[in-house]
This record gives C-alpha cells, sequence and structure tokens, in this order.
C-alpha cells in the first residue's frame, strides 16, 4: 500500500510539473458556428455573401450580430443601430431583424450532425455543442481529421461554417476552438492535445487572460492587476494561489489550463429552476387590455417551455415596467407574485393566474414598454406532491389536453390554438421590419426553385 501511494504521489508531481498526461486522457471537440445568426441569413440569400450585414435584437435596436465585414469596421457587439445608421450608408451594411424560429432550427440541424460524430454531446448554446472523443481513437486517430470531416459535412449538409477545437479539458478545447477562428493558418481546426510544447505554450502567451472561458471582464481586471495578462501567465500560476485569491471555480481553471480535467460533460441538461418569458414592446403601451394581452401571450410561452422539461410550477410573477431612457415620461415600475392552488403546468390555470397581476399593479396614465412573467416554484412533473384537496390545472385530463396543444401549435405554428382572445391589432408585439421567412419551418416561406 505504501508503494502504491507514493507511486501515484510521484505520478501528481510529473503531471504537474510537466504536464505529461496519462494516455487514457480524455479528448474533449468544441464545434463552434461562424459568426452563427449572419452565416444563417446567408444560407438561404447567397446575395447576402461577402457583403457587410448585421442581425439586430429584439425591436431592432442594438447589433447582436456581425458579419466579418462589419467587424473590420470596427463596429462592436451591442452597438445601437440607431448609431450605425450613417456608417451603414456609406459602407452598404445590410441590416435583418432577428428570426428566431430559423436560427433555432437551424441550431436542430448542426447537433443532429453532431451526434453522428460522438455519442456524448454537450450541447452548450445555440451555436455551439462539446463532444467527448475519449475511446474513439480508432475510428478517429487524428483529431485535426475528425475536425476537417464535421467542417465539410456540416458546410456541405447546411452551408454553415463552423471551426473545431480540440483539448484534453474543456477549457482547453474552447482556447483551440478561438485560435482556429483567428488564425487562418489552421483552417478552421486547432488541436492542442498534441501541438508540441513549446509551440502550445507560444500560442497561449499571445492570447490574453479575458478570452479564457469563464474569465469575464472584472476577473481580467483583477487578474491583470496581479501581473496575469496572458493565457500562459494565468496557466502557469499555481491552482492553490488562485483558489486562495478567487475561490474554487478558478482553482478547477487553472487545472483545465494545465490539462487536468475538472469539467465533464453535461449530456444532459438540468431542469431550469427558473422560467423568465419577457420582451420590450414594439411600441409603447397604456391601456389595460394590452398590457394584459402581452402577459397572456408571454404566459403561454413560458408554459409551453415549463411542459417541455416535464416540470411545474407553484407560483407565477408578473411585472411590468416604463421606459427608464425616456426621461420626458413619469417612470413606474411594479411586480406582482400570484401563488397557485397547487403545482401545474396547464396553461389555462397559469394564464387566469398571471392575469390577476395587471388588474393589481396597472396604473393608468403611465407609457408601458416592457411586461414579463416568471415562471417559480418549479418541480419535476413526476415527482411533486399532490395536493390532498381539489386539483385545478393538474391529472390525466389536463396533462392530455395540453399534450394535444402543444402538438397543433407545433405542427400549424405559434399560437395556432390559444388560451386567451387577442386583438388582430397587437402594439406590444416587438418590430421586426427586416425579419426574413421562416424558410425550413413554415411551408409558406419555403423557397421554391424554378428551372428555366
Amino acid at each position: 500500500m505504501g508503494g502504491s501511494s507514493g507511486n501515484r504521489s510521484t505520478l501528481y508531481r510529473v503531471i504537474m510539473s510537466t504536464d505529461i498526461i496519462p494516455i487514457s486522457r480524455p479528448l474533449f471537440a468544441l464545434v463552434d458556428v461562424n459568426n452563427f445568426y449572419v452565416s444563417c441569413e446567408r444560407a438561404f440569400n447567397p446575395d447576402l455573401v461577402n457583403q457587410p450585414v448585421v442581425v439586430l435584437s429584439n425591436n431592432d435596436g442594438c447589433a447582436v450580430a456581425r458579419s466579418n465585414e462589419v467587424k473590420a469596421l470596427g463596429v462592436k457587439m451591442g452597438t445601437p443601430w440607431f448609431q450605425l445608421k450613417e456608417l451603414a450608408k456609406q459602407h452598404g451594411i445590410v441590416a435583418l431583424s432577428s428570426n428566431y424560429t430559423l436560427y433555432g432550427d437551424m441550431s436542430n440541424r448542426v447537433m443532429t450532425i453532431l451526434r453522428d460524430f460522438s455519442p456524448h454531446v454537450e450541447v452548450y448554446s445555440i451555436d455551439e455543442c462539446f463532444l467527448g472523443l475519449q475511446g474513439l481513437g480508432s475510428l478517429w486517430p487524428i483529431p485535426t481529421g475528425i475536425g476537417q470531416t464535421i467542417r465539410h459535412r456540416i458546410r456541405q449538409w447546411t452551408t454553415l461554417p463552423v471551426c473545431v477545437g480540440f483539448g484534453t479539458t474543456k477549457t482547453l478545447a474552447k482556447l483551440a476552438n478561438h485560435i482556429a477562428k483567428k488564425q487562418p493558418s489552421f483552417n478552421g481546426v486547432c488541436d492542442l492535445s498534441t501541438m508540441p510544447h513549446e509551440q502550445f505554450e507560444a500560442w497561449l502567451s499571445t492570447i490574453e487572460v479575458g478570452e479564457v472561458w469563464g474569465v469575464g471582464r472584472q476577473l481580467s481586471l483583477h487578474l491583470n492587476a496581479a501581473g496575469i495578462k496572458t493565457v500562459q501567465a494565468l496557466r502557469a500560476t499555481p491552482p492553490a494561489w488562485l483558489r486562495a485569491k478567487f475561490g474554487v471555480v478558478m482553482e478547477r481553471l487553472g487545472y483545465e489550463l494545465r490539462g487536468i480535467s475538472c469539467l465533464a460533460l453535461e449530456e444532459l441538461s438540468a431542469p431550469k429552476k427558473q422560467i423568465i418569458s419577457s420582451r420590450s414592446f414594439g411600441q409603447l403601451i397604456d391601456s389595460l387590455t394590452e398590457l394584459s394581452e402581452s402577459v397572456a401571450s408571454f404566459t403561454s410561452s413560458a408554459a409551453e417551455r415549463l411542459r417541455r422539461q416535464n416540470s411545474v410550477c407553484n407560483a407565477i410573477q408578473v411585472f411590468i415596467q416604463t421606459n427608464p431612457f425616456r426621461e420626458q415620461d413619469k417612470q413606474y415600475s411594479n411586480c406582482m407574485t400570484v401563488p397557485l392552488p397547487n403545482a401545474s403546468s396547464d396553461t389555462r390555470l397559469l394564464v387566469r393566474a398571471a392575469l390577476f397581476g395587471p388588474k393589481r399593479i396597472y396604473r393608468p396614465g403611465y407609457a408601458y414598454k416592457k411586461a414579463g412573467v416568471i415562471l417559480t416554484g418549479i418541480d419535476s412533473a413526476a415527482v411533486h406532491q399532490e395536493s390532498l384537496f381539489t386539483l385545478h390545472g393538474a391529472g390525466n385530463r389536463s396533462a392530455k389536453l395540453m399534450s394535444v396543444l402543444d402538438q397543433l401549435n407545433q405542427r400549424y405554428g405559434r399560437e395556432t390554438v390559444a388560451i386567451f382572445s387577442v386583438s388582430k391589432n397587437k402594439p406590444w408585439m416587438m418590430q421586426q421590419k427586416n425579419r426574413t421567412p421562416c424558410y425550413t419551418t413554415n411551408w409558406q416561406d419555403v423557397p421554391i426553385a424554378y428551372a428555366h
């Protein structure tokens, strides 16, 4: 026993001092779609290729996606569109409204393709995905081989350009993807797991510490103040010191940069403990009727997401607010939490409860800019404790009705069947003046190819 413990200790010191990783080391890949929103738009409109394009946020407010041509003009993420209009005239920038239905469907197509390469998949965001490749060495002996195959297949099947990064930890895979994006010499694929040690350290010494996954702006400032300005400097910092100064999360990050995996793949996303559905209105509204319509619509959307994760909630919070940026207007905001008689995911009960909110907190004489709902007290529908009294919006009849409701809306479009009747004129709907068609999810929007 004593000799075995000593060998393990020696091995650990070797790993820490020279970064030699055992043969059975894990291997991660991070696949990231380049300029995702813009690339989705270009997939169905080739005229946008090589043109400066921005995709705007809700109500066409700020730039949330920029093509490389726009980035070259110095436009930063989040820049308000009204500030870009003069620049847009000079350089012919095309501004498009966000088309989240299209982006979500294209994301699903990419993730489906990636599941052909590994059974271990973590969908990290709408345009990023981690793959676990440990044990697949016989299929893909060279990581860059699988990386280029992934790139070519996604490009061929969806037209979307992606970059792939490989590392023995998720953090290193993230860094590898960053290098693959920034350095054309890697041809879209960077493998840090087999890169020579000197070259590996040279690359890390050129990357600012703020580019490390999990290092935000404030933490980056603190690290810079401590003399840690590059990824290589952070990697060389003893993890124990990082823990003493910044906590256990930074300690894990230090080990990850040294090639010791601390972050496992999260192949099953945990159910959300809170579901928020809110949006700024396309124009200011001042009537209780319009405010109630928006709250009912947001509640229906939140209830659908609640059922999708097989959960129920015990309370719903409703909030409303005016526009804080319009200093010339009277300002008002308020919220109200409405407890449910029993846990439920039934849209009928949730809408009924949510509508108590506007009735109680609405004040006439104000111009409202935003409203929303928050579902709280979320439990699993399979294990939550039943009420001893009459159930409202629960039981088999409720579950079957909501299942039919979701199927109809999924097949024929959102709000084909709705619980709350709304007027045809919806001033609270967000502005999407330049939204492109939903090419892949609406039969009316499917492109038609004509033979000459």
